[in-house]
């Protein structure tokens, strides 16, 4: 296991990540909402990496895992900026973006700011705009209004919650109603039994995107996770697809 070490941020809290040094792109794990480093994707592509000499980061986001911070101040733009200082600080060199489920949305942000350095993304149930098709009219009015909108969470005993901070910040994210300026090869792995984010969207997100080099593959039996053996295999395989 590589040490957790913390980086703190300018007047900022202090990030929880994992960092093991190697050759080629950096992979960069950005996990899901409410999700963090400790994740059987991220820990089995961090292990992956580690034994094949390759270089990988993973983190906590503020407000998660074994970060700093409170949850309800989270948003797209900080947790961007968060990824954004621990790229710069640790990682030379080209970068690998793997985004699950929020983190894909998360992934394009940081992607805008490190086109010169993209070796490619990959999407795994990737999210992007979850605010405008994920909630109901009533939620978004809610959330407009300044309330918490909480909802029934499959994975834990507690609701998970959607702060308004955190929705009127991912409104001014919104990436899938205009062209993506990203062309590095991308790659979209969507789960068609998808509960939680429908497969359609990695259609749409690979329909945006400028790139002539993206892949969608869905996986018919898939759930949102995208968490066994198989689907575990098969990001592994994907990932090995920029190392040649």
């Amino acid at each position: 296991m590589t040490t957790i070490m913390h980086h703190t941020l300018y007047q900022g809290p202090r990030v929880a990540f994992r960092y093991t040094d190697g050759t080629g792109p950096c992979f960069v794990f950005l996990p899901g909402y409410m999700s963090d480093m400790s994740g059987s994707k991220a820990t089995a592509l961090f292990d992956e990496a580690k034994a094949k000499g390759r270089a990988c980061l993973l983190l906590d986001y503020s407000g998660c895992g074994q970060s700093d911070g409170d949850f309800a101040d989270g948003m797209l733009s900080v947790w961007r900026d968060e990824v954004l200082a621990l790229v710069d600080s640790y990682v030379t060199g080209p970068v690998l973006l793997v985004g699950s489920s929020m983190g894909g949305w998360l992934m394009l942000l940081v992607a805008e700011h490190l086109k010169h350095r993209l070796a490619g993304m990959i999407g795994i149930a990737a999210a992007p705009d979850f605010t405008r098709w994920g909630y109901s009219d009533d939620q978004r009015a809610m959330l407009a209004a300044g309330e918490t909108v909480f909802e029934a969470n499959p994975y834990g005993p507690e609701p998970t919650p959607t702060h308004a901070k955190f929705f009127a910040d991912a409104e001014c994210h919104v990436r899938l109603e205009a062209a993506i300026d990203l062309s590095c090869p991308v790659r979209l792995i969507h789960g068609k039994q998808d509960a939680d984010v429908p497969w359609e969207i990695s259609q749409r997100l690979a329909a945006m995107l400028r790139s002539d080099d993206v892949q969608v593959t869905l996986v018919e039996d898939g759930d949102h996770r995208l968490s066994r053996e198989s689907d575990i295999a098969l990001l592994k395989a994907i990932v090995a697809e920029f190392y040649g």
